[in-house]
């Protein structure tokens, strides 16, 4: 397996992942990332601002089996949030959420953020062991400027 930036080629199977992990979970449902409008332009979203980046995780056949991002939240103080981290059944369970992670924290460190929040939603439990293992604060909701229309019930931050 191996780790790259996204590339326009990528958007697709990002979003086939992504909804199918969703719909799952039974969270194909408005105010999650199922809906969002920049799906099939996630490296136009990405690649638009340097401080923002998506990690594609691609097998050993170049096969994009899922990802991870950052994007400004609260540039005011210094809040990144932690996007669209999803994995395809078949990569599950190597760590790779893992490595994202640690790449994309990397990332937003050197972009000059201090802090990455996530939003997430219970029945995630899987996602909320690797967040919690990877050191993020549970938080009791949300903060400022979330768009999330009530879907998400788990708040996660990080100090970088």
């Amino acid at each position: 397996m191996k780790i790259r930036p996204i590339k326009p080629e990528d958007n697709q199977a990002i979003k086939h992942i992504l909804q199918t992990d969703l719909k799952h979970f039974g969270l194909d449902i408005p105010g999650t990332a199922y809906f969002d409008s920049n799906l099939d332009k996630l490296n136009e979203f990405y690649d638009a601002q340097t401080n923002r980046a998506y990690f594609v995780v691609e097998d050993d056949q170049g096969k994009v089996m899922g990802g991870a991002g950052c994007a400004e939240f609260d540039w005011d103080n210094g809040i990144a949030e932690l996007q669209k981290i999803y994995l395809d059944k078949k990569a599950q369970g190597f760590g790779l959420s893992y490595k994202l992670i640690a790449l994309v924290e990397d990332f937003a460190k050197k972009a000059g953020y201090k802090k990455l929040y996530l939003e997430t939603h219970h029945n995630l439990k899987a996602a909320i062991h690797v967040y919690t293992k990877s050191g993020y604060q549970k938080l009791a909701g949300p903060i400022k400027n979330s768009d999330h229309s009530g879907a998400m019930d788990g708040f996660f931050i990080k100090t970088l």
